[in-house]
């Protein structure tokens, strides 16, 4: 099953119950591993309060030999129960935080079927570190678990030695984590801010580095690293804050623990002073109280962590509990069909008809960018069939009534400044792998010379959105990508606005060479394209007002002639 196929948890509480629910198994065996370590742990002074009491009594070599050979017992029990545990609960942590990253990713790479009001830098913060902090969930619980089952065995085995000892134990806990409660949802409040400021510095690098080559353009370097440190220092100054409540719990935890240590370590030693308890006795209760600390410190520290699991659960909830922005349908449309815009209106576009049969290369000439930008952002599925008026159709179903995994699988919008991703030439042409066409794409976009430059041909070493590619071979290698999908029915935007006259020239051949019998729709002014169209539609003032030939166009319309000769 696909994650987009599983019911999305709606709140913070939600998914914690959904990955505690999944890992019932997994957290079971790490409980049962973790309290026999915490009684292994537990059950070290009480062997050795024993073996003192015993050896006392008895002065017996042999008795000496099982005891050692008990404490041998213990000490291995305590070594594997932790190994094991620990392996088991890693290993489902890491297993549910990868679900999570997953199930985020998923929706953050759908912007069409999800109104989320985050930038792409805070849903990668989310999809990273706040699935990483909801997965602890797991290690949690079972941790707590067994810290109380410390705590208790040692209140059971002070209680027997005396029940005033006992009762300490547990007056002293109760006390402990009611005071650090108080101060845990103070953390929990605050690391959801912090969360929530880291996630919007990193939005603001992402959009900085978005868009590096235009602020080198007009200079606006210095403002942008201005604006980017003001929403940093609000993450520091947030951070700091929040490691100030944490620096607190800490330490209130730890001279709770140390205290009632103390304490107990004190009327033990009361209480063998009166004789009223014996010297093994006060051997184990000193051994226990020792011990105690670590448990109780993991024991007082688990509300904090459950806390940031729940702050990190309600963030993912935003991108995962998001209304849909429309409700695609279900349909697919029929492989090879056509493609008809009828009447619509949206944004720049008034009424817009035009039809394009199937296996037809048709070009449209825009005399403004934004209604070139507005068909394409309507084609590319990027705005809801409800959020403008008019059908439009594939293969005469209407876009409303197919999915838009059905919809993008059918026609493959490529727009002016497609993405070019870390990785290599090939894996960029063929993301999936399993393109049939990578050659010819690579032929008819003339990404030819970039794949002999190179000693390593298709595996070249592509950097993060292209640096190391020209402006002109980042476009055709967007191109490759776009031809090597072969898509039924493919629309291109502006595909060779960065490349010279004659390599556009041949790319034109090339485009209406390979794509024959397939159905094309290239938005452009270039001449070269225009010509090679089998047929262009003119959109002006939101309309298509001519239709015809290229040559046909430049002999009879002046306006298309002023527009596009160059």
């Amino acid at each position: 099953m696909k994650p987009t196929d599983v019911p999305e948890p709606r709140t913070g509480s939600a998914i914690l119950r959904t990955a505690l629910r999944r890992n019932a198994g997994a957290m079971a065996w790490g409980t049962v591993l973790m309290g026999l370590y915490q009684a292994g742990e537990t059950a070290f002074p009480i062997a050795l309060g024993l073996i003192v009491e015993h050896t006392l009594r008895e002065r017996s070599l042999a008795s000496l030999a099982w005891s050692v050979a008990a404490l041998a017992v213990i000490i291995t029990t305590v070594s594997l129960s932790w190994r094991f545990g620990m392996r088991i609960l890693q290993k489902a942590n890491t297993t549910e935080a990868h679900r999570w990253r997953v199930r985020v990713a998923d929706c953050g790479l759908q912007p069409v079927a999800r109104d989320v009001d985050l930038k792409s830098g805070e849903v990668l913060t989310i999809a990273t570190e706040d699935a990483d902090q909801t997965a602890d969930i797991i290690e949690v619980v079972p941790l707590l678990i067994s810290s109380l089952v410390a705590v208790l065995i040692t209140a059971v085995a002070l209680g027997v030695a005396s029940v005033w000892l006992g009762l300490l134990v547990i007056v002293g806990t109760v006390a402990i984590l009611s005071i650090l409660s108080l101060l845990s949802k103070r953390i929990g409040d605050g690391t959801r801010e912090q969360q929530a400021r880291v996630a919007r510095a990193g939005a603001k690098v992402a959009d900085l580095i978005t868009g590096l080559r235009p602020l080198h353009g007009f200079g606006g370097n210095h403002a942008a690293f201005l604006s980017y440190r003001r929403v940093s220092t609000e993450a520091r100054n947030q951070a700091i804050t929040v490691a100030k409540v944490n620096g607190a719990y800490a330490g209130a935890a730890l001279a709770l623990n140390a205290i009632l240590a103390a304490a107990v370590t004190l009327a033990a030693g009361w209480l063998a002073l009166d004789g009223r308890i014996t010297i093994g006795q006060l051997v184990m209760a000193v051994g226990l109280a020792q011990f105690i600390i670590e448990p109780l410190k993991l024991f007082s520290e688990m509300p904090k962590y459950v806390m940031i699991a729940r702050a990190s659960a309600e963030r993912m909830a935003l991108v995962l509990a998001a209304p849909p922005v429309t409700t695609p349908g279900g349909g697919r449309p029929s492989p090879g069909g056509d493609l008809e815009v009828d009447g619509v209106r949206y944004g720049s576009l008034r009424e817009l008809k035009l039809h394009v049969p199937a296996g037809e290369f048709v070009a449209i000439a825009a005399y403004h960018a934004r209604e070139a930008a507005d068909l394409a952002a309507i084609l590319a599925v990027k705005v809801p069939p409800d959020a403008y008026e008019g059908v439009v159709r594939i293969g005469g179903h209407e876009l409303k009534d197919l999915s838009v995994a059905a919809v993008r699988e059918h026609l493959l919008v490529n727009p002016y400044d497609a993405e070019i991703f870390a990785g290599t030439l090939r894996t960029n042409i063929d993301p999936a792998g399993t393109g049939r066409r990578v050659a010819e794409a690579v032929e008819a976009s003339l990404l030819t010379d970039v794949v002999a430059l190179h000693p390593d041909g298709l595996d070249h070493e592509v950097r993060d959105r292209g640096a190391n590619l020209s402006g002109g071979q980042r476009q055709r290698l967007s191109l490759a990508r776009a031809l090597a999908a072969d898509p039924d029915i493919l629309v291109l935007h502006d595909p060779t606005t960065a490349v010279d006259a004659v390599t556009e020239q041949l790319i034109a051949r090339n485009l209406a060479r390979l794509r024959r019998g397939r159905t094309l729709i290239v938005i452009t002014g270039s001449p070269a394209l225009l010509d090679a169209a089998g047929r262009v539609l003119v959109l002006d003032g939101g309309a298509v007002t001519a239709e015809g030939t290229h040559r046909d166009l430049l002999a009879t319309d002046d306006t298309y002639r002023r527009a596009v000769a160059r």
